[in-house]
């Protein structure tokens, strides 16, 4: 027991003066020693001290030479921090504020970076994932030669890819919803929402590379409605599935759903020859 007091003693020690010495500092009215404290602590990763001392300074600074390195040094403390929400804002504080700063270029390039690093999964809500590729093309438009350029690309296509995933996983639920209909309130059904789904995001990201996931989904649904459908709609809605299966063949020979579309060949003309 005692010689484990002997170890922690020292250490608990240095703890008490640590946080001592940040409130005597915190307490200053002595504006340049408080920031180069800040600064100190930034460089040792200390980044909640960091943020405490800055969120005052910047509003001390205003109209000084360190108003923009405070500023500038608050919003990277905060995404050292990993309050990328906090980041974000600040960073685009400091180029609405400074375009033509000394850190423009890297603020612009952090704001999509922070939105990038809080962006969800894509089943949930991607709101921010639109905003991180909106920040991201603006820093691309306004600096097109920066060494960031390469990074800032690579992500906005993954960011891309997210939002070409959210949307065939909501195209996927209304197929496998099928004939459920207590959703379907508004009128039409799983199959038809899937199918609309499908096309739009076709449309919307023309060059994903889950074409053929997004066309095999549009031409199983459009099957299946064809065989749920009511008398009055069911010879036009096989013909248009039979269409669509030949449009999947010639899109994507070699596709290993081929067997599947040859399938419902079949039976679509058995139904639209009778």
């Amino acid at each position: 027991m005692n010689k484990l007091l002997y170890i922690l003693l020292p250490a608990m020690l240095f703890f008490c003066s640590c946080a001592t010495e940040f409130n005597r500092v915190y307490k200053t009215t002595d504006y340049d020693y408080k920031y180069e404290f800040a600064k100190q602590c930034f460089a040792e990763g200390k980044y909640s001290q960091a943020i405490t001392l800055l969120q005052e300074l910047v509003t001390i600074q205003k109209g000084t030479d360190n108003a923009q390195e405070s500023l500038y040094m608050l919003a990277m403390a905060e995404y050292c921090d990993r309050d990328y929400e906090s980041a974000s804002a600040t960073f685009r504080k400091y180029f609405s504020s400074y375009p033509k700063g000394i850190y423009a270029e890297q603020a612009a390039y952090y704001i999509g970076q922070s939105l990038y690093e809080s962006t969800p999964e894509p089943r949930l809500d991607q709101t921010p994932t639109v905003g991180a590729i909106n920040a991201y093309q603006q820093f691309l438009d306004l600096f097109p030669s920066s060494p960031m350029r390469a990074t800032a690309q690579s992500r906005l296509f993954e960011l891309q890819d997210k939002l070409v995933m959210k949307e065939y996983l909501s195209a996927r639920l209304y197929y496998r919803l099928g004939g459920y209909f207590l959703n379907c309130i508004g009128g039409g059904s799983n199959y038809e929402a899937c199918i609309v789904t499908a096309q739009n995001a076709l449309k919307n990201y023309p060059y994903t590379s889950m074409r053929e996931d997004f066309a095999l989904l549009i031409m199983k649904s459009k099957f299946e409605l064809a065989e749920q459908s009511i008398e009055a709609k069911r010879l036009d809605r096989y013909r248009d599935a039979e269409d669509e299966c030949y449009g999947f063949l010639n899109e994507y020979p070699e596709s290993p759903s081929r067997p599947l579309a040859e399938k419902f060949i079949a039976r679509c003309r058995q139904i639209t020859k009778d």
